[in-house]
């Protein structure tokens, strides 16, 4: 099986509506891998100005949006439903399903794999890689439409949202246009 080399990193912008209070850049690394997808997200700048949720066991949790939390909403090219995955550094995940903006499927989704993340801290800058399994996916097609976002937390509790695209005047992470990243996928 071949597969795409590692995608670029991307720069997410800052919403303009909701300027960051430090000097700041939020990057992602999107590839296809033998096993799924594999997210690298780098904040880099005064992070010790940031409000980091402190390391805790794995484990599902909602809410996560509340505090700083890196994000991707991820469907399968030409279709309505998508997954939205929630990663924060202390270690806790969400998994979402919905069967289009905003609307959660009825089914829901069965989490039998957990997302597999490590947080790394330097001076400047911290990293969240994931790897999403196929199986926690949408059902696979010819490209997966990836939005990729972050919501940054000061220490002051102020939030900044950064993604790859902002649609609207507000921040809208949900809106289908902020899936704009194509990645092909390998033929089975």
């Amino acid at each position: 099986m071949k597969l795409p080399g590692p995608g670029p990193t991307l720069q997410l912008p800052c919403h303009p509506a909701t300027p960051a209070g430090v000097c700041l850049s939020v990057s992602v690394a999107a590839s296809v891998t033998a096993t799924g997808l594999r997210l690298v997200y780098t904040v880099a700048g005064n992070i010790a100005e940031l409000q980091i949720p402190r390391a805790t066991a794995p484990s599902q949790a909602d809410g996560l949006w509340q505090h700083t939390c890196l994000e991707a909403f991820v469907a399968t090219e030409g279709d309505h439903a998508y997954r939205e995955f929630n990663f924060s550094p202390s270690g806790q995940w969400a998994i979402y399903d919905f069967a289009r903006e905003r609307v959660r499927s009825s089914e829901g989704i069965d989490v039998a794999v957990s997302p597999i993340f490590q947080t790394s801290f330097g001076q400047d800058q911290f990293t969240l890689t994931t790897d999403l399994a196929w199986v926690v996916l949408p059902a696979r097609g010819s490209a997966l439409c990836l939005g990729l976002s972050a919501v940054i937390e000061e220490a002051n509790g102020q939030l900044s949202y950064w993604a790859l695209t902002h649609p609207g005047e507000r921040p809208d992470f949900h809106h289908p246009a902020s899936r704009m990243l194509r990645l092909l996928l390998p033929e089975n």
